[in-house]
């Protein structure tokens, strides 16, 4: 029986800035949402107000 497993080639990164659809894209768009969440929290913790209020928007 064959294993069909999927691999990378050495010329591929998993850190590389590509653009489209593609697994390095959502591993960029994931770290920069973690990084946005807990800048807004930290916002919040040292404003002692939310992130809109913070910001004037509310």
């Amino acid at each position: 029986m064959k294993s069909t497993t999927a691999t990378t080639t050495a010329t591929e990164s998993r850190n590389a800035w590509n653009w489209g659809f593609t697994t390095q894209t959502e591993n960029w768009n994931g770290r920069l949402a973690m990084i946005g969440f807990v800048a807004a929290a930290l916002i919040e913790v040292f404003s002692g107000q939310g992130f809109l209020h913070f910001w004037g928007i509310l």
